[in-house]
């Protein structure tokens, strides 16, 4: 992956935009889209569609949709000392939390860090890991009057991080979930606009999928679609130290993951699963038994049912500031999406009964 596809996803994983503060990656995704887009819209909370209408053969429309928010962590509270209480943001993981380089996203970005006592300091029989809210951010001030000069309650916080490219076509970075899915849903409509789609195609950036999704929510009535497909990451589960219990087939380099049961419309999953053959993507395939856990579970149920389905891409370590994907996987991604939304007019929506 190069040129401005790669530059795309660069800057995507470059910005910071916790659940409820997405306007930065919002900004970015816009941008793209509106090169190729026939129309882009921003809702009152931040959803943003790009739409490319179809032909004159068919009224059917289906959407692609990732989440542009992240996790991460807010100031509720000041000390006297001027050092940053926390709480989390969606959910954010206490066990990577403590000694990270931080950003408070105040009026001017605020450097910081999560502050731990040291190894020398601690109790040899206290390893234990602190929750959250009793871990504390050092931006390196005196007081709660210095402190409030820079920020204030309610602030959200991100660790820092950088988009490192590993062996192959791996890729490390931070905010991999979700903005692979908003690139991935930007990317399979332009390559669907290209192949002169007959169905209107959706791209849909959703906010707060990691508050409960909260956006897809909105998106899935305002918009309705006539089918839609969630694109998030899933976990890869080949490195080592993965609970047995947990483990599945999903693998990195093995090519886009295909989830069935649960929200997944089996006739829209048979699209799917039929486009990937004709032409020639590999998919995994992953059982969601009671929910996807993404905003597939949202949309499904709108507007008394909208055939959905939750197409994933492999990740390795998510919810860390090291999640790893590879790039070839996301590309593959893509380009399944735009034969999907080529080929949508002729899928069985039915109940199949």
């Amino acid at each position: 992956m190069d040129g401005p596809q790669r530059e795309f996803l660069d800057d995507l994983l470059s910005t910071h935009s916790p659940a409820g503060f997405e306007s930065p990656a919002l900004r970015a995704w816009v941008d793209y889209v509106s090169e190729f887009a026939d129309d882009v819209s921003v809702d009152a909370y931040g959803n943003a569609v790009a739409t490319c209408e179809g032909g004159s053969e068919s009224d059917r429309s289906i959407a692609f949709g990732g989440h542009a928010d992240e996790i991460g962590l807010m100031i509720r509270d000041i000390d006297d000392d001027g050092f940053l209480a926390l709480t989390r943001v969606g959910g954010a993981d206490r066990t990577v939390v403590r000694g990270q380089h931080v950003v408070v996203h105040a009026d001017e970005p605020i450097p910081g860090v999560v502050g731990g006592t040291a190894i020398h300091l601690r109790d040899r029989d206290d390893d234990a890991v602190p929750e959250i809210r009793e871990s504390y951010v050092d931006i390196g001030v005196g007081s709660r009057e210095e402190a409030e000069e820079l920020v204030e309650v309610g602030d959200p916080i991100t660790i820092v991080g950088r988009v490192e490219a590993l062996q192959g076509t791996r890729l490390a970075a931070r905010g991999m979930d979700n903005r692979v899915g908003i690139w991935a849903a930007a990317e399979g409509l332009r390559r669907a606009a290209a192949r002169d789609a007959e169905v209107t195609v959706h791209a849909v950036a959703t906010v707060q999928e990691e508050l409960g999704a909260n956006g897809a929510r909105m998106v899935g009535f305002d918009l309705a679609p006539d089918a839609f497909v969630a694109v998030d990451v899933t976990h890869a589960t080949d490195a080592p130290k993965t609970p047995s219990e947990r483990v599945s087939t999903v693998k990195l380099g093995e090519g886009p993951v295909v989830v069935r049961g649960s929200a997944n419309h089996p006739g829209l999953v048979a699209g799917v699963r039929s486009v990937a053959a004709a032409e020639g993507i590999d998919v995994q395939l992953e059982a969601a038994g009671s929910a996807t856990g993404t905003d597939a579970d949202a949309v499904f149920v709108s507007r008394g049912g909208i055939p959905s389905a939750n197409v994933g891409l492999p990740n390795r370590y998510m919810h860390t500031p090291v999640e790893v994907i590879d790039t070839d996987d996301l590309d593959a991604l893509a380009e399944l999406l735009g034969a999907v939304g080529a080929s949508a007019a002729g899928f069985d929506l039915t109940a199949g009964l």
